[in-house]
């Protein structure tokens, strides 16, 4: 069974940051994003429940509005789609 996923084309360098310096990033592996390569970050559903914890100012927010699901890195927003 193949695990729901979802990814956000965000450039390399915002990537890097979610996957290595978020507040998500220092937690257990299986919740934090994960860089998959040309500037994309992905995320299933337990490192999606663990962004979305995170208040709005902080770099990585998720959120899920009008607007779609969104991860926030400065005041650039980026659409999360899901995959799988």
């Amino acid at each position: 069974m193949r695990r729901q996923q979802w990814v956000a084309e965000v450039g390399p360098e915002n990537a890097a940051f979610l996957a290595t310096r978020s507040r998500t990033a220092v937690l257990a592996s299986e919740y934090r994003p994960r860089d998959l390569g040309d500037g994309r970050v992905g995320y299933d559903e337990r490192s999606l429940g663990a962004a979305r914890e995170l208040s709005e100012e902080e770099e990585g927010a998720i959120t899920d509005d009008g607007d779609g699901l969104r991860v926030w890195v400065g005041d650039d927003a980026f659409e999360l789609e899901e995959e799988g």
